[in-house]
């Protein structure tokens, strides 16, 4: 073996057991063979060559420290093996106190500021007797304040893990207080833990598939995510190519399901909309230094996962690319849909600088298009007989206003209402971001026209005027996604003098036509007499049941009214958990199911028809017959006044 040979093995033999100092500076030269620079506040540690273990091995760790004593740094990055390893402020300062006191001993005792670098908490022990200039170092220096009562680096250093190509850091340690309550297996292969927590929200941990890849896989997976990026593999189903193109092997579904989110998909949040009882990501900016939050169920939690602020930029990214929405300091706010790899449709509402600090995000699922009203009832939305009157109202042309709070399901109630819209209709749709579901209802032969809405000083045009032209497309039903500003008072002008003769719908914020009636007169500035020309008010709930958050149509109530004197009058309300007909129609006492009669009819046959169709809807539920095409044939026959 020669000289060199011979000294190397004698430096790894004594590095193992801590006693490589006694080689002398020269063994001590390059502690480890990691890479190590500086991006801003942030030092990065390349640890292809080596473990990058800062908690397991003492040269990776002096190395850093040597480092951190040049410059501060407010985290450490670790790349190895495919992962990525963050530590945060604390721990970072830990590792920072000791760079600060080999930075200040200088050239004084080079043994003992080896020996700090790389073992802090055993090597400064004693230092807190001395009373000579090293003491002094000790104390300003912050290193004895960082040690006391520390006695092993898990007690300090425990880092967020990441896939290296993904935007996003898992807290993997979980404090010994929480209390397990529900484990979830996703489809896209990871496993989510509900715990509760005292005097904190309830975590909801995602342990995420990512992080259970070998080394190999991982390699895989990164080369599989450079062959995109540089262009070599392109096209549909490039993900599963580009893995195939990395491995020369048949393709792995798991490392292409992985690549694929992290490539053309969402990234973390597929994971997480991947939880059906999940309805709400937020994003909270700074990103670095708050946890990802969901509703499950309609409660919300926290989760141990953390974005990247390069995670941030590449969503806004995404955004823009998907939606053609302009999102930067021009313009700061963005409001957007997408579609995850599942299917699944999100509603996404943006911010940014200057008017955050930093990029943030609430993702909320989008109203499923798949609805029908025989699905509601299915499903326990409402009761055959509510659907029954909405069916017979909204095919006789009922002026309606769908009410709730924020994720009552108002959009989803609407899109399942304009099925029941006669085929030989025309309707035109206003939306500022499409949610309704105007490519089914074309799939099933109902003549739909969208159109879109904004308020950017693009193309776009204003709601106000997307109505007046909504109102020349031509005679027919007309639907107004959201009434939230100067479209109130066009489309109410149009209602109160007959403009339009057919189905006029919309949904609303607010529990009830009383807050309904308010924020339209008050907040809105529409007339009290205009307001008149709405039929219906329906409400509809979210709430909390043993089997999680479910929605329900709460309330049915006729706007009666005399020119301002305006007042409400409820034709179902609830009771227990579902509505039920408070008798109104019953006894007669109705004006608008008067007003809905046809020439030749009287209001008794009106009943009559409200409660065929009460019928033929519980059969379709009954039956299971609740998509749109069976929902359509179904109705194909039915007999119109």
């Amino acid at each position: 073996m020669s000289t060199d040979g011979a000294e190397s093995t004698v430096q790894q033999v004594l590095s193992g057991i801590g006693l490589d100092r006694l080689l002398g500076d020269s063994a001590s030269e390059g502690a480890c063979d990691c890479d190590l620079e500086f991006e801003d506040r942030t030092l990065l540690v390349d640890a292809a060559d080596c473990s990058g273990d800062l908690v397991e091995s003492p040269d990776c760790r002096q190395s850093v420290v040597e480092k951190l004593a040049d410059r501060d740094a407010n985290a450490i990055v670790v790349f190895s093996n495919g992962l990525k390893y963050r530590y945060d402020r604390e721990e970072t300062a830990f590792l920072g106190a000791a760079g600060r006191f080999v930075e200040l001993l200088g050239s004084r005792d080079e043994v003992l500021a080896r020996d700090v670098a790389r073992d802090p908490i055993e090597s400064s022990a004693g230092l807190e007797t001395r009373v000579d200039e090293i003491g002094d170092i000790a104390i300003e220096s912050g290193l004895l304040d960082a040690v006391e009562g520390v006695s092993s680096y898990t007690d300090v250093m425990s880092p967020r893990v990441g896939l290296e190509i993904a935007n996003y850091f898992i807290e993997r340690s979980i404090d010994d207080s929480t209390r397990l309550v529900d484990v979830r297996e996703l489809e896209t292969g990871s496993t989510t833990r509900v715990y509760e927590r005292d005097n904190e929200l309830p975590l909801y941990e995602l342990d995420i598939v990512d992080l259970s890849l070998t080394p190999e896989e991982r390699t895989l997976i990164i080369d599989g995510y450079e062959a995109i990026a540089e262009g070599w593999v392109e096209g549909d189903r490039a993900p599963s190519r580009a893995i195939e193109f990395a491995s020369d092997e048949p393709v792995d579904p798991t490392l292409t399901t992985v690549l694929e989110k992290h490539t053309e998909g969402y990234g973390i949040l597929e994971d997480l909309f991947a939880d059906p009882a999940v309805t709400d990501v937020y994003v909270t900016s700074p990103v670095t230094a708050n946890p990802l939050r969901v509703e499950l169920d309609g409660e919300a939690m926290e989760t141990n996962v953390h974005l990247t602020e390069t995670g941030a930029k590449a969503l806004a990214s995404r955004v823009r690319r998907t939606s053609g929405r302009a999102f930067s300091r021009a313009k700061p706010t963005v409001d957007a849909t997408a579609s995850l790899a599942n299917g699944r449709g999100l509603r996404i509402a943006g911010v940014t600088d200057p008017v955050a600090d930093g990029t943030a995000f609430a993702f909320r699922e989008q109203s499923d298009d798949r609805f029908t009203i025989p699905g509601l009832v299915a499903n326990g939305t409402m009761p055959a007989e509510v659907a029954g009157f909405l069916s017979t109202a909204i095919e006789r042309n009922a002026a309606a206003l769908i009410a709730g709070t924020r994720g009552a399901g108002k959009t989803t109630l609407l899109g399942t209402l304009l099925y029941e819209v006669t085929p030989d209709t025309r309707t035109v749709i206003i939306e500022d971001t499409p949610e309704l579901p105007v490519d089914p209802l074309q799939s099933v032969g109902r003549d739909v026209q969208a159109l879109r809405t904004g308020t950017s000083d693009g193309p776009e045009i204003s709601p106000a005027d997307a109505l007046r032209t909504a109102l020349r497309l031509g005679d027919g039903a007309l639907v107004v996604g959201e009434i939230r500003g100067e479209e109130a008072r066009v489309l109410y002008e149009a209602m109160r003098v007959g403009a339009n003769a057919n189905a006029v719908l919309g949904t609303i914020h607010g529990d009830g036509a009383d807050e309904v009636y308010e924020r339209v007169v008050s907040d809105l500035k529409v007339e009290p007499s205009s307001f008149g020309a709405t039929d219906l008010v329906v409400t509809v709930q979210a709430y909390a049941t043993p089997e999680g958050r479910k929605r329900r149509v709460a309330r049915i109530e006729e706007v009666l009214g005399d020119g301002d004197d305006i007042w409400f009058e409820p034709l179902y309300e609830l009771d227990g958990r579902t509505a039920a007909a408070t008798g109104r129609i019953d006894r007669g006492e109705s004006r608008f199911v008067h007003s809905i009669a046809g020439p030749t009819e009287e209001y008794a046959d009106v009943r009559e028809a409200i409660s065929r169709r009460t019928e033929r809807i519980r059969t379709l539920a009954e039956d299971g017959r609740t998509s749109p095409e069976e929902v359509a044939a179904a109705y194909a026959d039915r007999v119109e006044r």
